[in-house]
């Protein structure tokens, strides 16, 4: 019975004794739940236009996207280190739950006030969808094993990036669906796809889990929304407050100082933090947290501006932009699965998100060589490289974090690849919205100046003059007259950045000029998102080798109880010798080579406890030490 009881845990099943299929159903389950929240960042951006004219607060509109990413930021490393304590399940059930209700919330809302306040509501939700579906996929399958599936978690945040625009394009153009505001469609879509991803994750999704007692980090939650509340603020604020206002730089003193609190507090709950500092000891840690930061960068800034690019330059409508991306993710849906498939079969995952930032770098550096005449499909096979390199890099890096330290903390240490690599993204979105709107104005001055000489110039905008029906169109006119009285002091550059999508209204000749300067400062963009791709390749090369673990976050887990509990059986056994040889008067009458042998056992069980104890500091036990000890015995 004992030899049964001390089964060694490589016998313990490595997923956690799922089935493929049982493994694929709590996957459908998750994955719906990241789709909820990939979607809603993209298909919202797209409609935010026609919301903020039908609620009369288009000037408004930027608080409605911070208010959501502040929440969803704050809240990702809060549902990471929580759920380490007490278990996945239940918070990403209350994850879903809260995104549906402030979805639904936002549907009714008759301000931008109110509905920023709604998408608060939504991003405390979204703050768990992301981080706690690749935590839980972490718990039921080891690393190895993991890679092939967590390309299944990227094909779904690419898909959602292409059927976002398609699906808000499309609710903001209608003018009403079952009696309700086409726009109002974009936050109910949510609910049925919420309703049903809750329902498969409460049937299928029963981990087992120990309550750990530990302290929950307030200070370093207070500190960290201290520091996080204005400097995101002043990231999507910054362009329209002037990064030298008073408004901007109170915001940067406060976050700075909320940042320090944040650190001080962490470093006084050591193993409690929220983020404990010792697990940048490790060095694939921090190159891995400084990585995501970089490439967060370089992601979000190239989600950003090829949209964009689509619309002004191509003139493409706000879905069929959508459409127009799919090179992008497929080259990522394609390398990941790739990626996910020879990382398994090899164990290797150190080499792919450093090649995968080479590529990252070389197709935005060819991006940058585009222009206002660029064939589409040049662009696309550009597009492809830079989806190829992201592929490569996503699902590698969380899979890195998770690898290197002790399976109960993938919560935390998955929550925090996230935290860091969305601080990335708005950091990113920030300074290129900023590079762009800032050279904008001076390059569309430089083209109109050199084309306006032109006949072909000329002639366009003398037939625009006369043309009846956009006479009827006030700012595209407004654009013709500025343009052929420039001394009338007309605002063609202010129209513009109000609305670019006057520049599709205008005669094509009169507006390649517009065009071509936006071109040109969306090269400027990508020229240095590609200088930090470089800069994130650079940082990858001082990834240590890794070996990723063959066991389950679970497995591991079932194998440390295996050996407490052998250890206590071992403590009882010990405890009856020495009551025996005690009543005995000291001496061991009945010692027998069986009895010799159980001493082995108790030793290697000794050893086993000594291991346990060791990875709940994430140390390796020194086993020199346990032979000395059991050669002293």
């Amino acid at each position: 019975m004992s030899a049964q009881t001390a089964a060694p845990p490589a016998q313990q099943s490595s997923s956690a004794g799922l089935s493929h299929g049982q493994i694929m159903t709590i996957l459908a389950g998750l994955m719906m739940g990241m789709f909820l929240a990939a979607l809603d960042q993209t298909i919202v951006s797209t409609a935010i236009r026609t919301i903020g004219d039908d609620l009369h607060g288009l000037s408004a509109q930027a608080w409605v996207t911070t208010a959501y990413l502040i929440t969803s930021t704050i809240a990702t490393p809060l549902y990471g280190k929580l759920s380490d304590i007490f278990g996945r399940r239940g918070f990403y059930l209350f994850a879903i739950v809260i995104f549906v209700i402030g979805s639904l919330a936002c549907s009714f809302a008759n301000s931008m006030y109110m509905l920023a306040a709604f998408r608060a509501i939504q991003g405390i939700g979204a703050g768990g969808l992301m981080s706690l579906a690749l935590a839980i996929i972490g718990d039921i399958l080891p690393p190895r094993e993991r890679a092939k599936y967590q390309g299944y978690f990227l094909a779904v945040f690419a898909t959602s990036s292409v059927l976002g625009p398609v699906i808000g394009g499309f609710f903001a153009e209608q003018g009403h669906i079952l009696g309700l505001t086409g726009w109002r469609w974009v936050f109910l879509i949510n609910v049925p796809i919420g309703i049903v991803a809750f329902l498969v994750v409460a049937r299928t999704l029963h981990l087992e889990h120990t309550r750990q007692d530990h302290r929950i980090d307030y200070w370093g939650a207070v500190a960290l929304t201290v520091g996080l509340v204005p400097l995101l603020t002043v990231a999507e604020q910054g362009r329209t407050w002037g990064w030298g206002s008073g408004k901007s730089i109170a915001c940067f003193a406060i976050g700075i100082l909320g940042l320090i609190g944040f650190v001080l507090a962490e470093a006084k709950m050591k193993d409690e933090a929220l983020i404990p500092l010792r697990i940048f000891r490790h060095r694939a840690v921090t190159v891995t947290v400084v990585a995501s930061v970089i490439i967060g960068m370089a992601m979000f800034g190239a989600m950003m501006m090829l949209p964009l690019y689509m619309q002004i330059v191509h003139n493409a409508s706000p879905m069929k932009s959508g459409l127009m991306m799919l090179p992008l993710v497929a080259g990522m849906m394609t390398a990941s699965i790739t990626a996910g498939q020879l990382t398994a079969r090899t164990g290797r995952v150190r080499e792919f998100p450093i090649i995968g930032t080479a590529i990252v770098a070389v197709g935005m550096f060819l991006l940058h060589t585009i222009s206002a005449d660029t064939p589409l499909w040049q662009v696309m096979v550009f597009m492809a490289i830079v989806g190829i390199g992201l592929g490569n890099c996503m699902q590698a890096l969380t899979l890195i974090v998770q690898n290197a330290v002790s399976p109960r903390e993938i919560g935390m240490a998955t929550s925090s690849a996230t935290f860091f690599r969305q601080i990335g993204g708005t950091v990113g979105v920030a300074i290129f919205l900023s590079m762009l709107f800032s050279t904008v104005g001076g390059n569309i001055k430089t083209n109109l100046t050199d084309e306006a000489k032109t006949p072909a110039f000329q002639q366009a905008l003398k037939s625009g003059l006369a043309d009846k029906e956009l006479m009827k169109d006030e700012h595209a006119y407004g654009i013709l007259q500025s343009l052929a009285n420039p001394k009338s002091g007309g605002g063609a550059l202010n129209n513009v950045s109000e609305d670019s999508s006057v520049i599709a209204r205008l005669p094509k000749a009169v507006a390649h000029p517009f065009e071509a300067g936006f071109a040109q400062s969306m090269d400027h963009v990508f020229l240095l998102a590609s200088g930090i791709a470089l800069l994130g390749f650079i940082t990858l090369l001082f990834l240590p080798k890794i070996e990723l673990r063959k066991q389950s976050a679970m497995a591991a887990a079932a194998a440390a109880a295996q050996d407490k509990s052998n250890a206590e059986l071992a403590a009882d056994g010990g405890a009856a010798r020495r009551a025996d040889t005690e009543a005995d008067g000291g001496v061991d009458t009945g010692s027998t080579p069986a009895d010799e042998t159980h001493d082995d056992v108790s030793d290697a069980v000794a050893a086993a406890i000594a291991r346990v104890e060791a990875r709940k500091h994430g140390e390796q036990v020194d086993h020199s030490v346990a032979r000395h000890a059991s050669h002293d015995e």
